[in-house]
């Protein structure tokens, strides 16, 4: 079988604003391209409730209707979006073997445009009460929890945000800060008029230590505030401490990471192997801005192109 019929010319790992904006320029280009993501087309972006610095919405806009948006785009081109998880990536040479769901996928190229995702706290009753109580999505799960009492735990600029969020449903929530806050003004006044309703309780300087559960539903956290402990009644916990690249499958191949993760590039945003490129988020450098993110995957989809015409030039001198 010819290797038009059995390689794809370019497969995405992810689905996320970063790798749907490269799909719209690489099928708008007449280049092959599949994308696999793992789990939710959007990525984070798809989850967030309001999306207010995206350029050329002056009002925001809901995080699953601009992921919605861009999908639609992208397939309208001739991009096709399947569910899998990628493991490995091989280097051929002139092809790359990715491997999603076990099987192998051929690529003459590859963009990783995996994003990132959110940092678990590490504490006794996190993992055994995930999705029972425990959660990282409050457009996802925050509904579950009208007139009920919350926590969220975080002091930066998502936890602030899908705090705001969350005071469309609960009757209180308290936050749990380890030092002190780290979001921006506009979300700070914006949060500051919550606070000074009651509806929003802080608590800074504060470390969350375990989270209690009984007969399978979470009832409290303890946390340790100005070096007493204490324990918070809750329904629920929200937490919001940062995130961590998507590079675990990564971990023995040859694409360079740095010491945070993330995936070391060249100036056109190509890895240490050839032909295997990265954009967005999961990329060292980036500003982890969904504008930003958009405009590298346009950027990749111009360096791929380049990448294969000078592959076919190459082959033609063989």
């Amino acid at each position: 079988m010819s290797e038009e019929a059995t390689v794809r010319e370019l497969v995405i790992i992810g689905a996320g604003p970063s790798a749907l904006a490269a799909a719209i320029y690489t099928t708008r280009e007449d280049i092959d391209t599949v994308l696999y993501e793992k789990s939710v087309i959007g990525g984070l972006a798809a989850i967030t409730d309001k999306v207010d610095n995206y350029p050329g919405f002056a009002e925001g806009v809901e995080g699953m209707k601009l992921a919605e948006q861009l999908q639609a785009q992208a397939e309208r081109f001739g991009a096709v979006i399947d569910f899998g998880e990628v493991t490995e990536i091989r280097d051929n040479g002139e092809t790359k073997t990715v491997v999603v769901d076990g099987k192998d996928v051929e690529a003459k190229a590859v963009l990783i445009a995996t994003g990132s995702d959110y940092v678990k706290l590490g504490v006794p009753g996190e993992s055994e009460n995930f999705g029972r109580g425990v959660h990282y999505c409050a457009t996802c799960d925050g509904a579950f929890y009208r007139d009920k009492k919350l926590v969220v735990v975080g002091g930066g600029n998502s936890a602030v945000q899908e705090t705001i969020f969350l005071t469309k449903f609960a009757s209180t929530i308290e936050m749990l800060v380890r030092s002190d806050f780290k979001a921006s003004d506009v979300l700070m006044d914006e949060l500051q008029k919550h606070i000074d309703s009651g509806k929003v309780v802080v608590h800074r300087h504060t470390t969350t230590d375990e989270i209690v559960a009984e007969n399978g539903s979470v009832t409290g956290v303890k946390a340790t505030k100005d070096g007493e402990p204490m324990t918070v009644e809750t329904d629920g916990v929200f937490v919001f401490i940062g995130l961590l690249p998507n590079t675990g499958f990564l971990k023995d191949t040859a694409v360079e990471l740095d010491p945070r993760g993330h995936i070391k590039t060249d100036i056109k945003l190509q890895t240490a192997i050839p032909g295997v490129f990265s954009s967005g988020d999961v990329r060292s450098g980036a500003t982890l801005q969904i504008a930003s993110a958009v405009g590298e995957g346009a950027t990749a989809a111009l360096n791929i192109r380049e990448y294969l015409e000078g592959r076919e030039i190459r082959k033609g001198y063989e």
